[in-house]
């Protein structure tokens, strides 16, 4: 006679078998020890794990790839002091569709985020470059090294240029200019907004432009929008001319060493053009040196160095002016124009600054643009220092 069944047992359905512990039977019947087991199933509990972290950081690269084209969410802008007290804050946030233009559609040149206000007190108008999104590289290659250029269309007071951003479509300048306009011509002037893509040695390349008349701007409000980028229009000519100059500065020895190479676009009715150097401490002139006279020329090529001894704690005090001279149809040397450099310049000027003290030991070489004399004596005297990075800080 057979055992009875167990009162707990299950019977199994007719044309079944019974399987029981299939995993722990496998288990067993593996040659290798319960500890290699155990290594293996943690080498691919570990394997698993790093394939779901490779998978989360691609995805977040993709996100921060394509951030830029996602519309910017509002910003808070700051108010400006009017007649009445503080003004009122409006944030204008239209919808933009996507800047990828449709086949046959109309071509996009990208977006520019604005504030705009007006102080009645001082009667200036106050410009906030916020960013630009969805620029056109062109032939670059998909990229470019943006910049904007800010002035009026009177032509009247002077041109603000923003710092370079290297390597992007969508760059964040967070700068503000103030130009001086009476109320009464609000409604005849117009704010132009050049966004460049620099070149070092040749020509900069313009992106696009915007141009916004400020009659449509109310003043009572501190207005911050974005506004849709237009093609670019002409570049004019510089009235003034540009200068091509080379900066090196060792930190350990504290040589400073400024290579005058040449100029050009100058006036044809000025002759005997030359270019005066000079070391600024502390709003005082330090040292001064000059080039020779170029005779019978509107581009003159000097290739001339001066050396100046700048000890590294005062690297960050100095400024170094050039100003360009000529004889005049009075058949008097007068000055053509300036260029700025050190802590107090900004745009390509504060850039190439930056850029010799990040590379030390090397000289850099670029272009400049030509000021008006009184524009940068009042650079000088009103521009706060600006701390830079120092090599090895």
């Amino acid at each position: 006679m057979g055992r009875p069944p167990d009162a707990h047992s299950t019977l199994a359905p007719a044309g079944t078998t019974t399987v029981p512990g299939l995993i722990p039977d496998l288990i067993a019947r593996l040659p290798w020890p319960s500890w290699a087991l155990t290594a293996i199933a943690v080498a691919a509990g570990v394997l698993a794990v790093s394939c779901l972290l490779c998978v989360a950081c691609c995805c977040c690269c993709h996100l921060r790839r394509q951030g830029c084209r996602k519309k910017p969410r509002g910003q808070e802008a700051v108010g400006l002091g009017g007649p009445q007290g503080t003004t009122s804050i409006h944030l204008v946030q239209p919808d933009v569709e996507s800047s990828e233009s449709a086949p046959g559609g109309p071509q996009h040149w990208g977006r520019l985020l604005l504030s705009l206000g007006y102080d009645f007190g001082s009667q200036e108008i106050q410009v906030g470059l916020k960013q630009a999104a969805d620029l056109r590289a062109g032939g670059q290659g998909g990229t470019a090294d943006p910049y904007a250029r800010v002035s009026l269309s009177t032509g009247a007071g002077h041109t603000h240029e923003t710092r370079v951003h290297r390597g992007t479509l969508c760059p964040t300048f967070h700068e503000t200019c103030c130009f001086h306009v009476p109320q009464r011509e609000l409604a005849r002037t117009a704010l132009r907004v050049q966004v460049l893509s620099f070149r070092r040695f040749s020509a900069h390349k313009p992106l696009a432009e915007l141009s916004l008349p400020l009659g449509t701007v109310d003043p009572q409000h501190v207005l911050e929008q974005w506004y849709q980028l237009g093609p670019p229009g002409t570049t004019e000519p510089e009235p003034s001319g540009e200068l091509c100059l080379s900066l090196r500065y060792v930190p350990g020895s504290g040589r400073l060493t400024v290579v005058v190479l040449e100029a050009r676009g100058l006036s044809p009715g000025l002759a005997d053009p030359y270019v005066k150097v000079q070391l600024m401490l502390n709003q005082r002139k330090w040292r001064k040196r000059k080039t020779s006279t170029r005779k019978g020329t509107a581009a003159p090529y000097f290739n001339e160095a001066f050396t100046f001894l700048v000890p590294f704690s005062q690297v960050q005090s100095v400024d170094l002016v050039l100003a360009v001279w000529a004889r005049g149809p009075q058949f008097r040397a007068e000055p053509v124009g300036k260029v700025l450099l050190g802590v107090r310049a900004s745009g390509q000027a504060l850039q190439h600054w930056a850029d010799m003290l990040a590379h030390a030991r090397r000289p850099v070489a670029q272009w400049h643009r030509l000021r008006p004399a009184g524009e940068v004596d009042g650079a000088l005297a009103l521009k706060p220092r600006l701390h830079l990075p120092l090599p090895g800080s």
